[in-house]
Parts: C-alpha cells; sequence; structure tokens
C-alpha cells in the first residue's frame, strides 16, 4: 500500500534566501534547518529546500510518492520502461529515496520511511 505523494523537494542555490521565500508561502517555520536541507510541513505537506540539488542534476522540483516498497515499486516502474536517475539510498534515519524517469523525461521520487 502507498502512501501518496506527500513530499517536494526544490533545488536551490541561496537557501537563505529561499527559506525566506517559502516561510512566507507555507505561513510556518522550517522544522529541519540545516545547511545541507531545509524542510517545512505544511497542510499534510513536505516541502524541502535542497542546496545541493543543482549539483545532483535536479533542474525543478521533484514530488516524492511515498511507498511501503521502494524495492518493489522501482523493479516495477523499471518494468514499466522507467529508467533510473538516482538509485536507492539512505537521506537519515533509515529513510530511503530514489527518483526515476518517464518515458517523457519527468523526474519521479520514491520515498520509503523506517517502519
Amino acid at each position: 500500500m502507498t502512501a501518496g505523494c506527500k513530499t517536494i523537494i526544490f533545488p536551490v542555490k541561496d537557501v537563505d534566501r529561499a527559506k525566506e521565500v517559502f516561510t512566507a508561502l507555507l505561513g510556518v517555520a522550517p522544522e529541519v534547518d540545516q545547511p545541507y536541507y531545509v524542510g517545512f510541513k505544511a497542510a499534510g505537506q513536505d516541502v524541502g529546500l535542497d542546496p545541493n540539488g543543482h549539483d545532483k542534476g535536479m533542474t525543478g522540483p521533484v514530488a516524492y510518492w511515498h511507498v511501503d516498497d521502494i524495492g518493489e515499486r522501482l523493479s516495477a516502474l523499471h518494468a514499466a520502461g522507467a529508467e533510473t536517475v538516482q538509485d536507492v539510498r539512505d537521506v537519515g534515519g533509515g529513510r530511503l529515496i530514489a527518483t526515476v524517469r518517464d518515458a517523457d523525461g519527468n523526474v519521479v521520487g520514491l520515498l520509503q520511511d523506517p517502519s
């Protein structure tokens, strides 16, 4: 079972300036405020700012679909023709992410929280 798409990550060049903009947009202060990542929670949505995103090849925001089994979902996506952009990796605390590209070039993220 999947939990849906509730995380979106934006690549940013100036994390301090972006933090100000997203604080104004979302009306809340960040819950995570580190030099490598700033994360907000607002209206059931997780919004992240990644100051290293452009260096990782991000050209725009990436929506992350929350899944129960990232390996299983990645296999299904490969069978459907998606190509891996970033293989599964732990981003801390057992949270796993990966990204794929669909046939039209759209990048879609997968996110599995620790059980």
